[in-house]
């Protein structure tokens, strides 16, 4: 049930549209439709307040008709937090607006997006409140988006204030994007952090304050992903250098799960606005990977209210098992994502197809640490596409900061070697030797895990951090093995907290 203060805009009966981008479609906004249009600076604004009962849509979008000469959109909200009992939901609610190219599941209207961020936005052809895109204030339909997340049992009730401001549109800024090459190492290991938000969403950085920090966690790229919004896109251009690669992505953040689009083309959106029993999610992942961008499901155990993982795996081409300080969460990730290696062995033991693991931040603002954990590449050059393909490929550990290195080697019949992510072909029976040598790692113990679980665990390291630990096996016996690095810890055979882990090798059999 809605109401317009000026007795103009909002139907009182609702459009209902199910399928797979459910929504609620209000009546419309309308403003002066004069013959004349209204001098330049001139304003107009109208109010509009509604319910919203629980089980609304995931999205309730408030039509804006929009009239010739406006310059400027600008938008504010409130809603309701009424008390609710214990273990029930509150009132929390989204926003985002559509132009006048419209709302369809692909987002060809999309104008910018601030979730719970934010109270207010405007946007206009040269600039745009963080989170939406500036451009012409075109004349027609425009839909101001209400997501709302969840909703108390008393419902939810908003006010919704929208002013136009009248003038010449101005000249649209043209946007620079940071490159896809640094000055890198040649063939080497990379240290990156693919999961951060800036200000841009509902971060509270800036990008400048972001790669300031990731310089000083000594990482050599990172990748922009902030939710459901490409806008910080061209802001990332004067942070970049030649010694650190900044990538574009987005975290699509679905009512199921969200996913880190890693590496797109400068200014590519995404959209969100399904769940998995809409079955639209193989549409973009495929979306992501013709942008250039490798598909990773993000946090997938993580307890927030839809963020744990529901889509499959069946599209991605990396999972992140890791995110920010090693918690409970990151455990079960950890154990579910080795379940899948044990799977990936059983289905096609010659040539086994698995998931790469990553580790990302996913930090929003102080305190959270940018490079806790990072994922280390093992890359032809420090550019976009050859971190990409380290990734894809699995040449990569994971470690909780840059003063944590490692090599993990397996070696066998005529020195044959394999690392990380590669597969040893040897004899069944052929003694096979896997080899870890750590350093920054001070009291941390050592784990050689395998299909069959933990075959071998070492003692502490020495205070140093420094060490080499060595196991001996068969192809036969284990059909991967990788490396886990842990905390000491005072529960006795509970497990300490991460300090790294590798993705596996794969031991196979010599082909005859």
């Amino acid at each position: 049930m809605c109401d317009d203060d000026h007795g103009n805009g909002l139907n009182r009966r609702a459009l209902i549209v199910t399928g797979a981008t459910a929504a609620l479609t209000l009546g419309s906004v309308t403003f002066a439709s004069g013959a004349a249009t209204p001098a330049s600076g001139a304003q107009e604004t109208r109010t509009v307040r509604g319910t919203l009962p629980t089980g609304s849509p995931d999205y309730v979008y408030v039509p804006v008709e929009i009239p010739t000469g406006v310059n400027e959109i600008r938008v504010a909200y409130t809603y309701d937090k009424p008390p609710v009992p214990a273990g029930t939901q509150g009132n929390a609610l989204d926003i985002g607006i559509f132009d006048q190219r419209g709302t369809d599941l692909g987002g060809r209207g999309f104008r910018g997006w601030s979730g719970g961020a934010r109270t207010e936005f405007f946007l206009r052809v040269d600039d745009a409140t963080p989170g939406y895109l500036p451009g012409p204030v075109h004349a027609g339909t425009w839909h101001v988006a209400l997501g709302p997340y969840t909703v108390s049992p008393q419902g939810l009730s908003y006010e919704l204030t929208i002013t136009l401001t009248y003038g010449e549109p101005g000249v649209a800024p043209r946007p620079v994007y940071p490159p896809e090459r640094a000055r890198g190492r040649g063939r080497a290991w990379y240290r990156g952090d693919c999961h951060l938000h800036s200000w841009y969403s509902d971060g509270r950085r800036t990008p400048a304050e972001i790669a300031a920090l990731a310089r000083a966690a000594g990482l050599d790229f990172i990748n922009s992903s902030d939710h459901n919004t490409p806008s910080s896109h061209p802001h990332w251009a004067p942070e970049a250098g030649d010694d650190l690669l900044i990538m574009l992505g987005e975290e699509i953040t679905t009512r199921n799960g969200h996913v880190v689009a890693l590496g797109t083309e400068p200014g590519t959106f995404v959209d969100w606005r399904y769940r998995a029993r809409d079955n639209r999610f193989g549409r973009f992942a495929r979306e992501i990977r013709r942008a250039g961008g490798l598909v990773v499901p993000a946090h997938p155990h993580a307890t927030c209210i839809g963020c744990a993982w529901k889509f499959g795996f069946g599209e991605a081409d990396a999972v992140e098992v890791w995110n920010g300080p090693y918690t409970p969460d990151d455990e079960i990730a950890l154990a579910s994502w080795d379940a899948t290696l044990v799977a990936s062995v059983r289905e096609n033991r010659e040539n086994p197809g698995w998931l790469p693991a990553m580790g990302n931040s996913d930090a929003h603002r102080d305190p959270d640490a940018i490079g806790l954990p990072q994922t280390v590449v093992l890359a032809e050059d420090l550019t976009r596409e050859a971190i990409q393909d380290g990734i894809r490929a699995g040449h990569s550990y994971i470690s909780e900061s840059k003063n944590l290195s490692l090599t993990f080697t397996a070696s066998g019949g005529r020195a044959q070697h394999a690392g990380i992510g590669d597969r040893l072909r040897v004899d069944a029976d052929t003694p096979v030797t896997v080899r870890l040598e750590v350093a920054g790692a001070p009291r941390c113990t050592v784990r050689f895990v395998t299909d069959q679980g933990v075959l071998f665990t070492s003692g502490p390291l020495p205070v140093s951090g420094a060490g080499t630990v060595e196991w001996h096996t068969t192809a036969v016996y284990t059909a991967y093995v990788r490396a886990e690095l842990r905390h000491e810890t005072a529960a006795g055979a509970v497990p300490g907290a991460l300090a790294a882990f590798t993705n596996p090798i794969f031991l196979g059999e010599a082909e005859r």
